[in-house]
C-alpha cells in the first residue's frame, strides 16, 4: 500500500486533472448523446472546464457544476468539486448547503414546471436519493482532511517528544556535572592541597639541596593543578547548577537567530535599551525561548510577534500569537516553563504575566525595573 501511494503521489497534478475532465466528459457525452441542445452542451463544458479550478477555488468550481445537474444525470463533476471543496475547507454550514444545491439541482427537471407537476412523492425520493449521493464525496472528504491533521499531529507529538527526550539529556547532564564538580571539589581538591601543604613543610624541614628542590616542585605543581582544578570544577558547576552561570549563555544578539530557527512566522520589534545587564538580556531571551516553545506545542499555525520595549523606568518584551490554524494535540504539561520565568522575572524584580486573548491567541509579557549591567 506504500509502494502504491507513492506512485500515486508521483502523477503530476496536471495529468490527474486531464484524466478527471476527460472522464467527466465521457459521463456527460454518455447521458447527452443525441438529445442535447447548444445550451445543455454550454453548461456541460462549463461544469467539466471548472474542474481546472478545484484545487485553488473549489467553491468556484462547486457552483460552476451546478448548471449541467438540471440537464443530466451526470456524476463526475459534481462529486469531484464537492470532494475538494470538503479536502480544502473547515467550514460546514458551507459544505451542507453545497451538498443541498446539489442535491437539488440533480432532482429538479428542466423546465421547472414538469418537476412541480408530476408526482411529489417520487420528486421527494429522489431527492433522499440525490442527497446521499451528495453528501458521499462530502464525507469522503472530511475523513482525508482528518487523516491529513492526525498525522500532521502525530509529526508535531514526535517533535515534542524528540524536545523533551533532548531536554532530559540535559537535565542528566547537568545532574551528573554538577555531582563530578561536588567531589571533585570535596576530595580531589582537598587531597591536592593537603600535598601542597606537606610538600611546602618538606621544603622547609629538608636538609639536603636535592630534597628540597623536590619538595619545592612537587609544592608547585600540587599549586597548579589545584588551580586547575578549582578552574574545572567552576565551569563544571556552571553547566550543571543553579547557583553560577559562567559558561556561554544566550543574550539578545542571539534572539535574532532563535526566532528564524523557531519554525514559526513570527515578526520582531522595538528594541531594549544597550546598557541592560546580561542577566537581563538571557531572561529576555528565555522567556521568548518559552512562549515560541508554546506556540509551536499548543496553536500550531498561529503567527507571532515579539515585541521588545522600554520606557524611562522599566523595560520587558510581549510574545503575542494568533489563534491556532489547525486543532491541537493535548500534550500533557506541569506548567514549569512559565514557572521557571516567572522565577526568573522575580530574580530581576520583575512580574511575568500569561494570559489568553480576545482573538484567541495567548501574549506573555515580561515587565522589569531597568538596572544598569
Amino acid at each position: 500500500m506504500t509502494t502504491g501511494r507513492a506512485l500515486w503521489r508521483r502523477v503530476p497534478r496536471w495529468a490527474v486533472d486531464a484524466g478527471l475532465i476527460a472522464v467527466a466528459a465521457l459521463d456527460v457525452w454518455i447521458n447527452l448523446f443525441g438529445e442535447a441542445t447548444t445550451f445543455m452542451w454550454a453548461c456541460a463544458a462549463l461544469g467539466c472546464a471548472a474542474l481546472l479550478l478545484r484545487r485553488r477555488f473549489p467553491l468556484a468550481a462547486v457552483l460552476l457544476t451546478l448548471p449541467m445537474t438540471l440537464f443530466m444525470d451526470v456524476a463526475v463533476a459534481p462529486i469531484a468539486a464537492l470532494y475538494t471543496l470538503a479536502v480544502r475547507t473547515r467550514n460546514r454550514p458551507l459544505l451542507v448547503g453545497c451538498a443541498l444545491l446539489n442535491a437539488a439541482g440533480g432532482t429538479l427537471a428542466w423546465p421547472l414546471s414538469d418537476t412541480l407537476s408530476g408526482d411529489q412523492t417520487w420528486t421527494l425520493i429522489q431527492f433522499v436519493y440525490a442527497l446521499a449521493t451528495a453528501f458521499a464525496p462530502v464525507l469522503c472528504g472530511q475523513l482525508v482532511q482528518a487523516r491529513h491533521d492526525v498525522a500532521r499531529q502525530l509529526v508535531e507529538v514526535e517533535e515534542a517528544r524528540e524536545h523533551e527526550r533532548a531536554l532530559h539529556a540535559q537535565s542528566v547532564l547537568a545532574r551528573e556535572r554538577a555531582q563530578l564538580a561536588r567531589e571533585m571539589h570535596d576530595v580531589v581538591s582537598h587531597q591536592v592541597s593537603l600535598i601542597a601543604v606537606q610538600a611546602g613543610a618538606l621544603q622547609v624541614a629538608a636538609k639536603e639541596p636535592d630534597a628540597r628542590d623536590a619538595a619545592r616542585t612537587i609544592r608547585t605543581l600540587s599549586v597548579n593543578t589545584l588551580d586547575e582544578l578549582r578552574h574545572m570544577v567552576t565551569l563544571l558547576r556552571a553547566s550543571g547548577g543553579k547557583e553560577t552561570e559562567l559558561t556561554p549563555q544566550p543574550t539578545l544578539a542571539e534572539l535574532q537567530q532563535l526566532i528564524a530557527n523557531s519554525g514559526i512566522e513570527t515578526t520582531l520589534t522595538g528594541q531594549l535599551p544597550p546598557d541592560i545587564s546580561t542577566t537581563a538580556q538571557r531572561t529576555v531571551y528565555r522567556t521568548v525561548q518559552e512562549a515560541l516553545t508554546n506556540v509551536r506545542k499548543h496553536a500550531p499555525g498561529a503567527r507571532a510577534e515579539v515585541r521588545l520595549w522600554h520606557d524611562a523606568h522599566h523595560f520587558g518584551v510581549t510574545v503575542t500569537n494568533t489563534a491556532p490554524t489547525r486543532p491541537s494535540v493535548a500534550l500533557p504539561s506541569a506548567r514549569h516553563g512559565l514557572i521557571g520565568l516567572r522565577e526568573r522575572a522575580e530574580l530581576l524584580d520583575g512580574t511575568l504575566t500569561a494570559e489568553s486573548t480576545q482573538q484567541g491567541g495567548y501574549a506573555i509579557e515580561l515587565r522589569a525595573p531597568i538596572r544598569p549591567a
